[in-house]
């Protein structure tokens, strides 16, 4: 029996620290619960939201000792002294202040109160230590924080157990040289009593008599919890939208309207399974928090053992650099002082060569004796030197310059660049998170992923790419809870390591789906922070690759193909401006058709495409190789009825009324895109000139659609055995348009120009490290024979 006692105190005693307030780091008392989940003491609470600046907290009075009513002395109160209730906390911190006014208060001068029209007052901020940040109490602040009375309890039963198991509480109104033991508590009364004493206090027969008595403890508490809001109220909803305990009452509000409401039975029921099952997690895997806790004591010795080591490097770099700075400023001294002595010399020659022509030089006596010579030709040999040293001299007397220049201005240090460096010397530092380049990272054939680093980042050697599948984790949720699932979720990035450069390819991924992809840089220091995360979603289909087929009788002069032909650029040219020198009051439009130089026979294929802005009207689309044929070999006006291109439908009176149309095109042009309505070929009627007549007989109707602003890149998907033609805005994957299209022979991919416009079809993403893309000669087969190219 003993040891039993002794585990259970020794698991007492480890528990003391996850009772202690975090404001006072003492064991809490009355603690109430933040809205972050951390409880702390009341009385801390309102300190610290006193020297925050607040008012003090107007809390509910504590209940009055039975001894301090008038209504319950007893005649033995004469020969008892009235009992002196222990200072409770609350008032020291009430009287720090000033304080709002009640019945037993007056008003403070230093609360001026709020006025009637005066707007609500703002939320307490709460500065939560644990959290490290400003917690939002709302409007009443500590009223609306609710008593942990479960930690009470576990305070109480912890203080029984190891500290105050053997500490006797004494009666509260007992003379205290006489003072008894207390042998009940009062929980109405709030007070421990002996046995006399509480006879005294509760006389049989009177509404006292019915108080519920309890162990004499030292921290009375509420028999239950009750709404802050309504008064005695009990709380018996949990609001799993807003984590909160609701009455009756507040379960009414229209704050909660729509939120999952359950009884406070069932939220208990399950909060309490789920931490039985965490718990027994945690036990059952005591092995391996051993092992964690092995770990993290080798990594601290490591650290000490490592900051030695750097604090040994960071002193011989700083040698290094007081040496390179030494040997430096030597070399430099000796330059200067080489240079001194060279200036030196100069000048002194130049002195030296004024003073020869002073008027006792020798020089000038030379020439007195020269001059005294008589035989000419002698003379004439003897005065050449002589004639040339004085013509020198006269000219430096007229033109005066220093040898040297003595002022050493060239010979001054500007160390404000180094000064620089050595106040920003600091420790290698890991690159910062990258930036995704949204605008040229694209899902296509391949993934493309673009990025770069800040400039005031510390350079990367290389990158490391993660990317996985949105909602999908491999292997699946497994049965360890929620560490075991969060693991799970970690598994499933997929890392591409050693990534030199600023831009990556992605290949084998699947159709149609969202891929989330994140980078971070490496360098000395190690990895750096992760970028934000981007997401891309591929295509529905599997790409197409094909080129714009340029022999099917183009009209050079309005049409022009790039010579990687996969741009195309239509200008009203010369036959234009002809046709319209005879029209005054019409408009003539030209209709230019290209198509791609394959054929689809089956499956789903995907491509896409980029129209300019600028353009006047592009169509982009799809249609039968035979039709697409026939209109190059029977041109006829857009502003002829034959072909509506839009609605797909040949008015010819061999088409019958419930085939799907040979052509299925939308379009785009000022920077806009016309999305018509679906059309149902066995609902709608059709006049002979290609209009829609309204069905009770008033006229045709005018075309109903709506315009969506221009994509960036225009995405097109085939379903040939459905013959479904999806439109889609390429950089998001978002469905603009559905359409049909007859798939009874193979079909082409076409674009249709209608005055001046310009087209580019999508790159592939494998094509972008090519230098030039080889130019590809396809012919498109009779129906029996197609080309296909995924």
């Amino acid at each position: 029996m003993a040891p039993r006692f002794l585990q259970v105190k020794s698991n007492m005693k480890s528990l003391e620290q996850e009772l202690h307030c975090p404001v006072c780091k003492d064991i809490v008392k009355q603690p109430v619960v933040l809205p972050c989940l951390h409880s702390v003491c009341l009385m801390c609470a309102c300190e610290v939201l006193v020297a925050s600046g607040y008012p003090p907290p107007d809390l509910p009075a504590e209940p009055n000792s039975p001894a301090s009513t008038p209504n319950m002395r007893s005649p033995r109160q004469l020969r008892r002294p009235t009992p002196k209730a222990e200072q409770r906390p609350i008032d020291r911190v009430l009287r720090a202040g000033p304080h709002p006014p009640s019945p037993s208060m007056p008003r403070s001068p230093g609360y001026p109160g709020r006025r009637r029209k005066e707007g609500p007052s703002p939320s307490m901020m709460f500065p939560c230590v644990p959290c490290g940040r400003d917690v939002e109490l709302g409007e009443k602040g500590l009223i609306d924080c609710l008593r942990n009375l479960t930690l009470e309890r576990i305070v109480e039963r912890y203080r029984h157990t190891v500290s105050l198991g053997s500490v006797a509480i004494m009666c509260q109104f007992c003379k205290p040289p006489q003072a008894l033991e207390a042998t009940k508590g009062c929980g109405d009364c709030r007070s421990n009593f002996c046995n006399e004493c509480f006879k005294l206090y509760h006389p049989w027969g009177t509404p006292r008599a019915q108080h519920e008595h309890i162990l004499p403890t030292l921290n009375f508490r509420p028999k239950v919890l009750t709404c802050a809001e309504h008064d005695q109220e009990k709380l018996q909803f949990y609001c799993r939208s807003c984590q909160r305990l609701l009455c009756s009452l507040c379960k009414l509000r229209r704050l909660h309207t729509g939120h999952k409401i359950l009884p406070v039975a069932q939220a208990y029921q399950a909060l309490k399974e789920k931490i039985t099952k965490e718990m027994n997690y945690i036990l059952s895997n005591q092995d391996t928090v051993l092992a964690q806790i092995t770990q993290l004591e080798s990594a601290i010795t490591q650290t000490e053992v490592n900051s030695v080591s750097a604090r040994e490097q960071l002193a011989q770099s700083i040698r290094d650099l007081t040496a390179a700075l030494a040997e430096r400023h030597a070399s430099l001294t000796q330059a200067l002082e080489a240079a001194r002595h060279k200036r030196g010399e100069a000048l002194a020659a130049q002195v030296a060569e004024r003073r020869s022509l002073m008027e006792h030089a020798g020089l000038v006596a030379f020439t007195q004796e020269l001059l005294k010579e008589t035989d000419q030709p002698c003379f004439v040999q003897a005065a050449r030197q002589t004639h040339n040293r004085f013509s020198k001299a006269i000219e430096n007397l007229q033109h005066f310059a220093l040898a040297a220049d003595p002022s050493f201005r060239h010979f001054q240090l500007d160390v404000s660049k180094e000064l620089k460096l050595l106040t920003e010397l600091n420790f290698i530092r890991a690159p910062l998170a990258p930036v995704l380049d949204t605008q040229h990272s694209l899902a296509y054939d391949q993934l493309y992923l673009s990025w770069r680093l800040s400039p005031d980042s510390a350079p990367a050697w290389h990158y490391s790419v993660e990317y996985r599948r949105r909602g999908v984790v491999p292997g699946g949720a497994s049965r360890g809870g929620n560490r075991a699932g969060l693991a799970a979720a970690r598994w499933g990035w997929q890392r591409l390591d050693e990534v030199s450069g600023t831009s990556t390819v992605i290949d084998r991924l699947e159709m149609d789906s969202v891929y989330v992809l994140r980078v971070r840089g490496c360098n000395k220091a190690g990895y750096g922070e992760y970028s934000e995360e981007v997401y891309l979603h591929t295509p529905p289909a599997p790409v197409l690759n094909f080129y714009l087929d340029s022999r099917w009788g183009l009209h050079a002069d309005r049409l022009v193909v790039s010579k990687e032909q996969r741009a195309a650029r239509s200008v009203p040219g010369l036959s234009l401006l002809q046709a319209a020198d005879h029209a005054l009051t019409s408009c003539h439009l030209t209709s230019d058709l290209l198509v791609g130089d394959v054929a689809i026979t089956q499956g789903r294929h995907y491509w896409a495409c980029s129209v300019e802005p600028g353009s006047y009207l592009v169509k982009v689309g799809v249609g039968l190789e035979s039709k697409l044929q026939e209109w190059f070999h029977l041109p006829e006006d857009m502003a002829s009825p034959r072909y509506d291109p839009d609605s797909g439908h040949d008015s010819g009176a061999e088409d019958g009324m419930d085939s799907a149309p040979p052509f299925c095109f939308l379009t785009m042009g000022m920077g806009k895109l016309y999305l018509p309505q679906p059309t149902y070929h066995h609902h709608h009627h059709h006049h002979h000139n290609g209009q829609r007549s309204d069905p009770n007989g008033n006229g045709p109707s005018p075309p109903a659609g709506l315009t969506y602003p221009l994509p960036p890149r225009l995405g097109v998907s085939l379903d040939f055995e459905k013959g479904r033609v999806a439109f889609y805005d390429a950089h998001s994957l978002r469905p603009l348009w559905e359409g049909h299209v007859d798939c009874s022979g193979p079909v082409c991919p076409a674009f249709c120009f209608i005055g001046g416009g310009a087209l580019q079809l999508q790159e592939l993403v494998a094509n972008r490290g090519a230098d030039q893309t080889p130019v590809r000669r396809v012919t498109i087969q009779p129906r029996g024979g197609s080309n296909l190219n995924n």
